[in-house]
């Protein structure tokens, strides 16, 4: 970034936030959740900056300090490329402090003592269930609570909002509880769309804080599913058998139960994923690791033009990448494997039943009526999943010309 500046003027800096995490030192906003990663003796001179040193005392502080100079214009162009210098006719009024963090009180209420001694007490009492009550455990048979098949697909859908809701907002109250900003997007993983809780400031915390605003939302998962399993339990009609509101918590329970193992597949971008890049200390593990593959794949059929320089990646992804990127490529092969052996079939079945009603003389309307809805359910469901793929290739061809820049 180009920028003119007075290396005899102090630049005016807002408030930073400075994280030494082994060789780097993470440096940002927190009110914006802009952030980058510099070098310690990098640090330092922003520290210099910080302290008002103007940029030609600070890099003749570096040259004294380190016995090598300093490009200070790139330093001062990347403080301004994060926007962490304030605007030009800021003059000399003083900079305001970020705003504090909405929801703290309250995510530090849902993960206090008393809370984690509450959830205990919770889990505990939904297991004694499941041991003396076969039929609350989860099952597939769970979903078929109804012969209707747009009441299925109708409860499926909309009972997973309220759950994917609390999921999220775990993740950001937990967050919120260590000051740390949220926002929640919507994207998808290969032909799943999922809501997501974006937390950039957690680059900005110590490792051992990130943790649980990371497995927060499983947390929510578990507290969800033992919701449903009692209030399925305790709406037992008379006789002992379930109610129309214990099926239905049941369905939703055993989808819960789905969602929760589909963190485990942590080479899309999951929570565990993301716990896993933290351990590590990774900064882009999921990219390293595609990028080792297509290497992979590419020396396997003699196209070694077009290879890429593994060399550019950041030495710790490099490390990681050699292994996980067997689990990358097991993890979708086992997707896709399910696509078609699971969902496709199932998908067809549904399908001819559908059609069956639509098209055989004589069917009753209620039965036409619920198979036109569940037709329109799934067929949201397409339109959704095609217009977040069409946005998500409209942004990488708008990120493309920056992309050239900076390689």
């Amino acid at each position: 970034m180009s920028v003119e500046v007075d290396l005899d003027r102090p630049l005016r800096l807002h408030p930073l936030v400075f994280l030494p995490d082994g060789d780097e030192v993470t440096i940002g906003r927190s009110d914006i959740d802009s952030y980058g990663i510099f070098p310690p003796d990098g640090a330092e001179l922003v520290r210099r900056l910080l302290a008002g040193a103007t940029p030609r005392r600070a890099a003749d502080w570096y040259a004294s300090e380190y016995g090598e100079s300093v490009d200070i214009g790139d330093v001062v162009g990347a403080l301004y490329e994060l926007e962490l210098v304030t605007a030009e006719d800021a003059g000399d009024t003083a900079v305001a402090p970020p705003p504090p963090v909405r929801w703290r009180r309250l995510g530090g209420a849902l993960f206090s003592r008393a809370a984690w001694c509450g959830y205990a007490v919770l889990a505990g009492w939904t297991l004694w269930l499941l041991v003396g009550n076969t039929d609350l455990v989860p099952h597939y048979q769970n979903l078929f609570f109804t012969d209707s098949f747009s009441a299925i697909e109708l409860t499926l859908f909309l009972g997973q909002f309220p759950a994917v809701l609390l999921h999220e907002a775990y993740h950001a109250l937990a967050g919120r509880r260590i000051g740390v900003r949220s926002r929640l997007g919507i994207s998808r993983r290969l032909y799943f769309v999922v809501f997501e809780t974006a937390m950039d400031g957690l680059v900005a915390v110590p490792r051992r804080q990130r943790y649980l605003p990371m497995l927060a939302g499983m947390l929510a998962d578990v507290l969800w599913f033992c919701g449903l399993t009692l209030v399925a339990h305790h709406t037992r009609h008379a006789d002992g058998s379930l109610s129309l509101i214990g099926g239905l918590c049941l369905a939703l329970a055993f989808t819960t139960v789905l969602r929760f193992a589909w963190q485990f597949y942590f080479y899309l971008r999951t929570d565990l994923y993301a716990v896993v890049s933290t351990v590590l200390g990774c900064v882009d593990l999921q990219k390293a690791s595609g990028r080792v593959l297509a290497n992979r794949f590419n020396r396997l059929v003699g196209r070694r033009h077009r290879l890429y320089d593994e060399t550019l990646l950041h030495p710790v992804d490099r490390r990681a990448a050699r292994w996980y990127s067997w689990l990358l490529l097991a993890g979708y092969t086992a997707m896709i494997a399910t696509l078609a052996l699971a969902a496709v079939p199932a998908t067809v079945t549904f399908l001819s039943g559908v059609l069956d009603r639509l098209t055989t003389t004589g069917t009753p309307p209620a039965l036409v009526l619920d198979a036109i809805v569940f037709l329109t359910l799934n067929g949201l469901q397409v339109v959704v999943l095609i217009w977040l793929a069409v946005r998500d290739r409209a942004g990488r061809r708008r990120a493309e010309p920056l992309r050239h820049l900076i390689d």
